[in-house]
């Protein structure tokens, strides 16, 4: 008796598609199923971003002068939307390296289920989550003055763009999480997400800076990112010119780190997660 089998690699690309939705799906009810398990992680994702905005919005809010004159907690809250996006990168190096030490992985691996299915159930439940938070912080940032002064498809576009760049940076830390394996390592991580968003101008104008230092700050992802919510939300520290490019065309220079961050770590996620323990 002759069993006839389909190779994977002949099945069509829209076969091969579902194929990872419908599993990466599985994988994305496992990940809240976790977080049900584990509801201390969640709290503490969601309240994160609320306490940012009191505690920056009231700390520095009379220390610094916003350039072109206005209110620091308008100036801030981009930045801080920016701030969360970037710290998601470390979220999901810290759950992937976990899956990886303790051998999920390698379970994932011998089972008959898309390669792309698991890199797509981190990544898509970052989002998910990341959605949630990014509309407490919005409802925070309302609370202590700070409004998106162009209108709701200006509005939509900001947030959209954050979600682009959180959605490739997860990319990142899903590649970066298979790399490092070990959930300890991970977790010192962490560690360099403040650096990064504190050298941009997410918390305070590039202006004042040393040269070098500000061009290190305005080639910042982060600070195109914020520039770009700036202009799109209305808010105070809309960069009028002379500055670097991606200041000056935030929104396209955000596009494009987005769009460059998925083209490099999408398949450099894939090959890893099928050449990890060969």
């Amino acid at each position: 008796m002759t069993v006839k089998t389909t190779s994977v690699s002949r099945r069509s690309p829209v076969t091969r598609l579902r194929w990872a939705l419908a599993d990466g799906s599985v994988l994305v009810g496992r990940e809240f199923s976790r977080l049900r398990q584990e509801p201390g992680e969640l709290i503490t994702a969601l309240i994160f971003p609320a306490v940012m905005v009191l505690l920056f919005g009231y700390v520095f809010g009379s220390a610094i002068q916003v350039p072109g004159g206005g209110d620091y907690r308008a100036y801030l809250m981009p930045g801080l939307f920016a701030m969360v996006t970037a710290s998601s990168v470390v979220a999901v190096i810290g759950r992937v390296a976990t899956d990886v030490s303790r051998g999920l992985m390698s379970r994932f691996r011998s089972m008959p289920m898309s390669r792309v299915a698991v890199a797509f159930g981190h990544t898509a439940s970052d989002i998910i989550g990341g959605l949630l938070g990014m509309a407490i912080m919005a409802g925070a940032g309302l609370l202590v003055g700070w409004r998106a002064e162009n209108g709701l498809l200006s509005a939509l576009g900001g947030f959209g763009l954050l979600v682009l760049m959180r959605y490739a940076l997860s990319w990142a830390g899903c590649y970066s999480g298979l790399k490092v394996a070990n959930e300890q390592v991970a977790q010192q991580l962490s560690l360099l997400v403040l650096p990064v968003t504190m050298l941009s101008n997410a918390f305070v104008p590039t202006d004042g800076m040393p040269a070098w230092l500000r061009f290190i700050a305005e080639w910042n992802p982060l600070s195109a990112l914020t520039a770009a919510c700036r202009q799109l939300f209305g808010n105070p520290g809309t960069v009028t010119g002379s500055q670097a490019w991606p200041l000056e065309h935030a929104v396209a220079a955000t596009v494009l780190w987005s769009v460059g961050l998925l083209v490099v770590f999408v398949p450099l996620s894939i090959r890893s997660f099928q050449r990890k323990d060969r």
